[in-house]
């Protein structure tokens, strides 16, 4: 095939799309979705899922048995055993390409295409863990349960400060939840408040100053994760603080992509990605809500 002086094939009536190009492109979407856009996928627990529905199994504490003879007939105890369930949810991204010069954009090493696919698809992985971390879950059989009063922070009159982190911290610790692990989810408002609310003279403030600055990305024993995505009514914005273990992402079909030509709009390409999932939390106790006052338009 003839090339202009770019270096690029010259169409001479076939497609100038090359099936290196397109697994090329479905790779790309792949590992930007699965590696750089979503935040949020990898601080949750993931399970693949076969089927539309999935079942995370929970145990419950027990207590050991003193021992206080010789011989002792053994202790049989009744471990507390429930479950929490998943309905699949699918989602799905396609585009449009007629241009030439868009069909070259779309082979191109760096596609904006790929680019503009993987991250609608990781900010949907995201949206849908904020969605199982603050709504309402479901039992065994399929009841609904309710985010736990006990498990919420403020009441969205104040602003993110290092009172309310210290307060969120002491829940969980008081749960017994486990201290590795553990994530919280704000926004770019609540960093700026953590660093105002703060004295110049605390030692708090160069910590929360390399925080927001980027430096670190730990604080109290949590992990910050940065995310525009969190549910926000009028003036209050719902932060989250999870353990790893205690929130579960099932997985029914992981990010797909391809591209083909379609003859019924003019043999244009269409690009096309989606997944299957949804999440919840698996342990109530491991999952705290920070009602804020917030003052940026979403």
């Amino acid at each position: 095939m003839p090339l202009d002086d770019t270096g690029w094939p010259v169409s001479t009536g076939d497609s100038t799309v090359s099936n290196a190009h397109v697994e090329q492109f479905k790779d790309q979407v792949f590992h930007l979705a699965q590696q750089d856009m979503s935040r949020l996928r990898n601080a949750v627990r993931n399970e693949m899922v076969r089927g539309t529905t999935h079942n995370f199994e929970r145990l419950g504490a027990t207590a050991a048995v003193k021992k206080t003879t010789r011989h002792t007939p053994t202790p049989i105890l009744d471990v507390p055993h429930s479950r929490r369930k998943l309905h699949m949810e699918d989602f799905s991204w396609a585009d449009l390409i007629d241009e030439e010069d868009l069909i070259r954009m779309l082979i191109e090493p760096k596609s904006a295409y790929a680019q503009n696919a993987a991250m609608a698809m990781g900010r949907e992985w995201d949206a849908q863990i904020i969605a199982g971390l603050g709504g309402v879950a479901k039992d065994g059989d399929d009841a609904d349960v309710a985010f736990l009063a006990a498990q919420t922070v403020s009441d969205g009159s104040a602003a993110m400060s290092i009172e309310l982190l210290s307060e969120t911290k002491y829940i969980m610790d008081k749960n017994e939840v486990p201290f590795n692990d553990r994530f919280i989810c704000i926004s770019a408002e609540e960093l700026k408040a953590l660093l105002n609310t703060t004295e110049i003279t605390s030692a708090d403030f160069n910590t929360v100053r390399a925080l927001v600055a980027g430096d670190i990305d730990t604080f109290m024993g949590f992990k910050f994760l940065q995310t525009e995505l969190l549910p926000l009514v009028t003036t209050v914005r719902d932060c989250f603080a999870w353990q790893k273990d205690c929130v579960g992402l099932g997985i029914g079909r992981d990010t797909i992509a391809r591209v083909s030509q379609r003859d019924d709009v003019s043999y244009a390409w269409q690009v096309y990605s989606a997944f299957s999932c949804a999440a919840t939390r698996i342990d109530d106790a491991g999952v705290v809500k920070i009602e804020v006052l917030a003052t940026a338009a979403p």
